[in-house]
């Protein structure tokens, strides 16, 4: 059966892109922890991040760098945090969350945000990145 994310890939479920080329996708996270907070993933659906091959890990984390530097130019912060939870969607992800501090990392603050919010935050992190 397909993930979420694979479903999102395939057009089935919107998203607010921030990024998309032949193999990889990055959009914002629904339930932020943060506000910038976004999602990294491989379209080839892979389960866990470390069964992916070197090439494809290698160009998941370029993209990713993509992504946080057009996210770094729009939401101020002092880094970018990555971590890899996997847990939650069977399908390979990265969280990209601006930090100040290692407690902006807590999912338990992640909340729900209203989609013309996120589609206008898109708007201002996807001009940065091209």
């Amino acid at each position: 059966m397909p993930s979420i994310f694979s479903k999102i890939v395939a057009g089935e479920i919107p998203c607010h892109k921030l990024l998309e080329d032949e193999h990889y996708l990055s959009f914002l996270d629904l339930r932020p922890i943060k506000e910038g907070h976004a999602l990294v993933i491989p379209k080839k659906e892979v389960d866990y991040i470390f069964d992916m091959d070197d090439n494809d890990l290698a160009g998941l984390m370029f993209f990713a760098r993509r992504v946080a530097k057009g996210i770094e130019r729009v939401i101020p912060c002092k880094k970018i945090g990555l971590t890899v939870v996997g847990l939650e969607v069977p399908h390979t992800h990265i969280h990209l969350v601006p930090i100040d501090g290692v407690r902006d990392m807590d999912f338990a603050k992640a909340k729900e945000v209203d989609s013309q919010t996120l589609s206008q935050l898109a708007t201002k992190i996807r001009d940065y990145i091209h």
